[in-house]
């Protein structure tokens, strides 16, 4: 009864257990997944095939704007790094020519270059290299960056027969596209990249498929200086009678299908 009168007539009383643990539970910071799944949705959103796709734009209009201010190429044709010479010379213009080609740069220039400056069996494979370097990049970007995004927009009947061929065909499809002179470079790699053709296949069949057409032209540039020589003559007629054939295939297609 002491202590209950003394409660009542205003003494002192201390907090229970249960109402100091309350307490400390609201102020105690409590874990949230909030900021994990916030981290794993950025990173879904960064991952996703269209900012893969916006990534490879970005890439691609950088390196085409690189070309155009800077024009490597032109200074690969004039023997970049001047002080360079031999094997050294003829791998730094293979790497050079794989980069550039990637950025769109028509390749008949470099041909030419690579003929003017090394002959034509060093030029031959300098070509061939930057070739195979260029169709590798290209292929690795595309399949990396823009095959998941661009595989739904396969619609209409000869977007998915084209892709039907690449797909089943790989290396027999490409061979003929290297071919055929009237198929870009570019296109013709990224158009691989989005199908579903093997690595090695693409690869085998681009360096097969490229040898008439480099050789020709490296074969011109390196017997420039002799334009009335058998070689050279030969050389420009290999590259003139198959862009010739491909220029009327095209047309011929192209009526077939308007009349169509």
């Amino acid at each position: 009864m002491l202590d209950d009168a003394t409660t009542r007539s205003g003494g002192t009383a201390t907090a229970s257990p249960p109402a100091a643990a309350n307490e400390l539970a609201v102020t105690a910071p409590v874990p949230a997944p909030v900021a994990a799944g916030f981290a794993a949705r950025c990173g879904r959103a960064l991952l996703s095939p269209w900012s893969r796709l916006s990534l490879l734009l970005v890439l691609l209009a950088a390196a085409a704007a690189s070309v155009l201010l800077f024009e490597p190429h032109k200074l690969l044709a004039d023997g970049w790094p001047p002080q360079v010479g031999g094997p050294v010379a003829v791998v730094l213009f293979a790497v050079g020519y794989g980069l550039i080609t990637v950025a769109f740069v028509p390749r008949p220039l470099l041909n030419l270059a690579a003929g003017a400056l090394f002959g034509s069996a060093l030029g031959m494979g300098a070509a061939m290299a930057g070739t195979v370097i260029g169709a590798a990049i290209s292929f690795a970007l595309g399949r990396m960056l823009g095959q998941d995004a661009l595989r739904p927009m396969l619609r209409g009947r000869l977007l998915k027969a084209a892709d039907k061929q690449f797909s089943r065909h790989g290396f027999r499809s490409m061979l003929a596209v290297r071919l055929f002179p009237g198929v870009p470079f570019w296109a013709a790699n990224y158009a691989a990249a989005v199908s579903r053709m093997g690595y090695v296949p693409f690869l085998l069949a681009t360096a097969l498929g490229s040898i008439p057409n480099i050789g020709a032209y490296v074969v011109a540039g390196a017997r420039a200086s002799q334009p009335t020589s058998p070689v050279f003559l030969i050389a420009v007629a290999a590259i003139a009678l198959p862009a010739l054939a491909g220029a009327v295939v095209a047309w011929r297609k192209r009526h077939h299908l308007r009349s169509r």
